[in-house]
């Protein structure tokens, strides 16, 4: 089969089309033909060498996906070949023609969405539910922040918001995000490039400031979002690319709270729980994943750039 395979780390060059050997189910395990495979940031950085976990080469990356189950294994018992299902996790990389999973990573994916959008849901739909309702404890009639709601994790995380209730301004770089946010029905779409628009959302707040925000590059933002914090609001890091300067006492003054969060520190349960809520989303018409671009598999080189690229908007994908 063709897989995207890394023997070294490196910039986006080092994303190799080649062939790679077809994965076999075990006990347990089922194989999945992927028909898309979501594209994250976080990729770029295990593929650079600069992250806290890196596998060891060759591997092939990827996460997300989406796909037909191709067989199973023995004592698989909630699929079976032929099924429409989306990934959260994969033994093997999701940047290929076939991927194995565990049984427990795998979810039904329903007829009304696409395999693209099964390809975005694991990473970005799971760290916003995760950033949102596991960390943040938000809860309807609370104002929330997100930051970059045009990206994955962004529209993810105003959707999930909207859907349980909050108040919510999203930022964004380009009009083109802008005018997506705001389709995703957040109550305010901010231009994140405004030096004007932290008073702007302090003021949708009517100065009473946000209860709830998600960061996703907090090296550049966390010094700003402290001082509109409402009383006991809480700042879910998602992101940061570089150290950050801040005030302790802006959040001292709030009680407020400055929260961190990898997905990878989700326990298997916790992973299995969230993605039950986020299939019965996507089932219900409530979770409705936003694709920018979708791009040949052999063409990984390009989407690990389209990923990085100011002005996000949606998910970007890979197709095999």
């Amino acid at each position: 089969m063709k897989a995207i395979r890394v023997h070294e780390f490196g910039g986006p060059e080092v994303l190799r089309h080649e062939d790679a050997p077809e994965p076999a189910a075990g006990s347990g395990q089922l194989i999945v033909s992927i028909r898309a495979a979501g594209v994250n940031p976080v990729e770029t950085y295990i593929r650079s060498g600069n992250y806290a976990r890196v596998p060891t080469l060759p591997y092939t990356p990827g996460t997300d996906g989406a796909g037909v189950v191709a067989s199973v294994g023995k004592g698989v018992t909630r699929f079976a070949p032929g099924d429409r299902v989306y990934l959260a996790g994969s033994l093997t990389g999701t940047y290929a023609a076939q991927a194995l999973c565990e049984e427990r990573s795998v979810f039904a994916l329903p007829a009304r969405a696409s395999f693209a959008q099964g390809a975005a849901m694991h990473i970005p739909y799971a760290t916003a539910f995760r950033a949102l309702f596991h960390r943040a404890h938000a809860r309807g009639g609370e104002t929330a922040l997100i930051h970059g709601a045009s990206g994955g994790v962004g529209v993810a995380a105003v959707q999930l918001a909207r859907a349980a209730g909050l108040q919510v301004a999203g930022t964004a770089g380009s009009d083109r995000g802008r005018q997506l946010v705001a389709a995703e029905r957040a109550h305010l779409a901010l231009d994140h490039n405004s030096p004007g628009h932290f008073n702007e959302a302090l003021a949708f707040t009517a100065g009473r400031g946000f209860d709830v925000i998600v960061e996703m590059l907090a090296n550049v933002n966390l010094g700003r979002d402290l001082p509109i914090l409402a009383p006991g609001g809480r700042v879910v890091v998602v992101g940061s690319r570089g150290n950050v300067e801040m005030t302790p006492r802006d959040a001292m003054m709030r009680d407020g709270s400055i929260l961190a969060m990898s997905l990878w520190n989700a326990s298997p349960e916790d992973l299995f729980s969230i993605h039950s809520a986020l299939a019965a989303g996507l089932e219900s018409g409530a979770l409705r994943p936003v694709i920018g671009q979708e791009i040949p598999l052999s063409e990984a080189p390009r989407a690990h750039a389209a990923v990085m690229a100011a002005g996000a908007y949606g998910k970007v994908v890979l197709v095999p």
